[in-house]
């Protein structure tokens, strides 16, 4: 909380937020501004509430100063950007960017909320470090539902790679060193990969079986096609980690393809449409471009085939210079870091509970969320240095390090009889109110 103290006007904002990060990590059925303010032993839940939609905080440099944090406990090691979204179920399209799409997460289709997620994923640390809430299309343009959800005017509809561009470069402007960028087939588009590209990092993204790509000699082929011209001795069997049923071993194979993202393509062919003199000077120049273009760097399509199964994954890569399979492969394997961080985030931190409607509240809710998972995630990364002069001991899990920070740091859930009961009665008697509300609404709108 020392990092973000300056981000607050008033030292009882400050504490209430202090608060709130405590009761992120205590011991409760769920998350949300009723089950914390009851643990915490608050009369009830309007000073949490306060907190997320109207207290004057400045989030977003909240959000900068913990990416700082980050930043220097992750220095001098080998970092790689992942992004992801995930979503979360809601009832109502009342909530900030709830609308009907595709959520992994839900398992398919359905009114939810979906937010791109920005992890920095080392050999010891895998942490969130910020997030941006999708707004869908027809939610971004409906002037009603975003002054209802206090959206703010700067903010539109943007694209999940635009997103995730925006968030990687915010990232590298604050201080995260990194190499490297990782994403699913949502983040393989071109506009995004040139965009990586032009930040200086390589990149690993995952794309379909059906996605063309390039060969040497100029010719188009679908991935799955053109990884068949691997003969069968050309695959090697690498491990990838270990499990708790042993290392995890796949069969890799690869194959170089030509680059079409390069950062100033775009600006070559206007020039080149533009200048019409000395055709055959030009053209010979634009050959040599053309060739050094796909000769910086190291571009190649990567195979991952299941030992057991045959199920084949495909990755386009690329690196600013020469680079190494077993290098591409590390790059690969730590894109699933941040499936870890997500259950993480959701079963320990509450990142998809807060129950929230507006802008502001989803915003602080979500930073509070990801300030508990930095907590774990730093103080995990401290353990697991010291563990290595413990022999016999494994490094503590993450269900582990709650215990220990529950029983030696954290206060105790506050529950003594006459708290509870107050609590109980609040509850009843607030949905009594909200259940005579929302009949009364209900006969209002069936009036003729």
């Amino acid at each position: 909380m020392a990092t973000v103290a300056g981000c607050f006007t008033r030292r009882e904002t400050r504490a209430t937020a202090a608060e709130l990060v405590a009761g992120l990590l205590l011991e409760v059925d769920t998350r949300n501004c009723w089950t914390l303010g009851q643990a915490l032993g608050h009369p009830g839940p309007h000073r949490l509430q306060h907190l997320l939609s109207r207290a004057r905080f400045d989030h977003d440099r909240a959000g900068k100063e913990i990416v700082r944090l980050v930043a220097g406990e992750l220095a001098g090691q080998d970092v790689v950007l992942v992004v992801d979204e995930t979503g979360d179920a809601k009832s109502s399209t009342e909530c900030v960017g709830a609308g009907r799409q595709y959520s992994g997460a839900i398992g398919g289709v359905g009114l939810c909320q979906v937010a791109v997620h920005l992890a920095a994923v080392s050999a010891t640390t895998k942490v969130i470090i910020d997030r941006a809430l999708y707004l869908p299309a027809d939610w971004a343009a409906d002037e009603e539902r975003r002054e209802v959800a206090g959206v703010p005017e700067e903010v539109g509809f943007a694209t999940k790679p635009q997103q995730a561009l925006s968030m990687v470069t915010g990232a590298l402007a604050t201080g995260i060193e990194a190499r490297w960028f990782a994403g699913d087939e949502v983040y393989c588009g071109r506009e995004l990969r040139r965009g990586i590209r032009s930040l200086g990092l390589g990149y690993t993204v995952g794309i379909a079986a059906t996605y063309q790509v390039t060969d040497g000699g100029g010719r188009r082929w679908e991935a799955r096609k053109l990884i068949n011209k691997v003969r069968p001795e050309q695959w090697m069997r690498r491990q990838t980690g270990h499990g708790t049923k042993g290392t995890r071993e796949y069969d890799w194979a690869w194959l170089d393809v030509r680059p079409d993202d390069t950062p100033d393509e775009n600006e070559n062919e206007n020039e080149n449409e533009n200048e019409n003199e000395n055709e055959n000077e030009n053209e010979n120049e634009n050959e040599n471009e053309n060739e050094n273009a796909a000769g910086a760097g190291t571009s190649v399509l990567v195979a991952r085939r299941h030992r057991y199964t045959g199920e084949v994954s495909y990755f386009r890569c690329w690196a600013p210079g020469d680079v190494a399979l077993a290098t591409l492969m590390e790059v690969i394997s730590r894109r699933w870091r941040i499936e870890e961080t997500f259950q993480l985030t959701k079963g320990f931190t509450g990142l998809d509970q807060g129950q929230v409607t507006c802008w502001n509240s989803w915003m602080r809710w979500s930073l509070f969320s990801l300030f508990a998972a930095v907590v774990l995630a730093l103080t995990a990364a401290a353990i697991h240095e010291g563990s290595e002069r413990q022999p016999g001991l494994v490094p503590p899990t993450c269900p582990e390090l709650i215990r220990l920070l529950r029983a030696i740091v954290l206060p105790p859930a506050a529950r003594d009889r006459d708290h509870v009961l107050r609590w109980i009665a609040w509850r009843r008697r607030h949905q009594a109110v909200a259940t005579a509300c929302h009949q009364q609404r209900h006969r209002c709108h069936d009036q003729p």
